[in-house]
């Protein structure tokens, strides 16, 4: 019997110490930076892309950071290739970086004034910690929101509200997908300046409704160890994070479901959902509800494309194009340029 008792403990401290490895994984991703990049002979800064028709060239660009949440948040501010264009804030997605993001650019940049983009908290560049699984995120993207535009009230802010500040566009992938969309939301709902540039529009590229749904995803591709561990994981991160246990329990994980935040966009900001039809980590059928959701949406579901894929695979990005050009010549009454 004190055998059994003592391996009983062993299986508990054990299954414990698993529970919290996961969550732990979960908070703090692999940092995917300069080196990262240059060690898979991919471009590492926007200088070093190929764009353009023949590619043949970098895109200019300057690096700053603003503050949000005690923390300097590292951005690089690059010049597009349409002066008449918005400006596209990209957002990356979970142990991704602005270095990752970059596979968008020789899509966008022709479309744009403007391109900012930028490390989420613990993530690239950034300082460790604070990184919520986007219970907090959006704040980190409004406060650069509001440092690209007058409302900051800073010289800065001022010096960086040309060119094509008056139509912002906000860009996300899968996690980031979800923080541009709560924050277009949240931002839309506050009191603001009459002066304000507006969000012309939201592109969420493969995104997802609860945190638990990609987590068991991610976990189940790179083959760790979920189907015991990770609801109880996910109990402990939506305590942390002010969810309660509805993180592991709730069918909304407690309002998180990014469904519900599409709901409360204006009509005047559409979203556009870019989104592969075999996507492994983000399910097809939440693009599917969180383009319903919304009061102006448009889904681009891509044909046998993936989660990583939209941008690389050249027969993907043709269709990304288009789709984006025809939201950014409808929401921003600005003919794109031609393809």
């Amino acid at each position: 019997m004190g055998l059994l008792i003592l391996l009983a403990l062993g299986l508990l401290l054990a299954w414990a110490s698993m529970v919290l490895y996961t969550a732990w994984v979960l908070i703090h991703p692999a940092r995917r930076t300069y080196g990262f990049a240059v060690a898979r002979n991919l471009p590492g800064d926007p200088s070093e892309l190929l764009v353009g028709d023949p590619p043949t060239r970098g895109l200019a660009f300057a690096s700053w950071t603003f503050r949000s949440r005690s923390r300097d948040l590292p951005v690089w501010d690059v010049q597009g290739l349409s002066p008449s264009g918005p400006t596209i804030i990209l957002t990356h997605g979970w142990g991704d970086s602005r270095v990752m993001m970059l596979s968008r650019l020789a899509g966008l940049a022709p479309l744009a004034a403007r391109l900012i983009l930028w490390d989420l908290p613990a993530h690239g560049d950034s300082p460790p910690g604070g990184f919520t699984l986007r219970a907090r995120e959006h704040e980190d993207l409004i406060a650069l929101i509001d440092t690209l535009t007058t409302d900051g009230a800073t010289d800065r802010a001022a010096e960086r509200s040309v060119p094509g500040a008056s139509r912002l566009i906000l860009y996300g992938a899968s996690l980031g997908a979800g923080v541009s969309i709560v924050a277009a939301a949240a931002r839309a709902a506050r009191p603001r300046p009459a002066l304000a540039s507006p969000i012309a529009a939201v592109i969420a590229e493969a995104p997802y409704r609860i945190p638990r749904v990609p987590a068991r995803n991610v976990l189940r591709v790179r083959g760790l160890p979920y189907r015991a561990t990770l609801r109880p994981a996910m109990a402990l991160l939506g305590l942390r994070f002010g969810y309660g246990l509805s993180w592991a329990l709730s069918p909304t994980a407690g309002g998180f479901d990014t469904a519900l935040h599409a709901a409360r966009l204006p009509a005047s900001v559409p979203l556009l959902v870019l989104h592969g039809s075999l996507d492994p980590i983000s399910p097809p059928e939440d693009a599917q509800a969180i383009v319903a959701a919304a009061p102006k949406s448009t889904l681009a579901m891509i044909d046998g494309a993936g989660h990583n894929n939209l941008w690389t695979d050249p027969a993907f990005a043709a269709q990304c194009s288009a789709a984006v050009r025809s939201l950014l010549t409808r929401a921003t009454n600005v003919a794109a340029p031609p393809s």
